[in-house]
């Protein structure tokens, strides 16, 4: 690393304790709730600061309004199968005015991608071991 970006690293991370908790401050404004793992990642500034800023920057993209932002957030969540996130994630949606028909639409196009990916694999997997009973199903694309 050259050294004027060393500096500056080293710069930054000496504010690592004021900006974490900025940043605290910034995510349970954002969230309207304070995820239960960010006071214990917390513990370590450094890490936390850097990490913390580059989440912030994804969760609040310049190309997505803050609404479409959480909707996406909470289809991830419940993919992960996070409940808590799930959580978070609903009312930080509904704080950045999405509907309750929007939250409804996220959580069924989430669930529909879930069963596909339980059901694609188990599927291949049981016409593979029964391929005498399984017709020819290709779909031309």
């Amino acid at each position: 690393m050259k050294q004027e970006n060393k500096k500056a690293l080293d710069d930054f991370l000496s504010h690592a304790d004021a900006i974490s908790d900025d940043i605290l401050i910034d995510t349970k404004e954002m969230l309207g709730c304070m995820p239960f793992i960010l006071p214990v990642l917390r513990e370590r500034p450094e890490y936390f600061a850097l990490s913390s800023l580059a989440d912030e920057m994804v969760c609040r993209p310049k190309h997505l309004p803050p609404k479409t932002a959480e909707l996406v957030a909470l289809a991830a969540a419940l993919s992960a199968g996070a409940e808590f996130c799930v959580q978070v994630h609903i009312r930080a949606a509904a704080k950045e005015g999405a509907s309750r028909d929007e939250i409804y639409d996220t959580i069924m196009i989430a669930a529909l991608i879930g069963k596909t990916r339980i059901l694609a694999p188990a599927l291949r997997e049981m016409c593979e071991a029964y391929p005498q009973d399984t017709n020819d199903r290709q779909v031309p694309l």
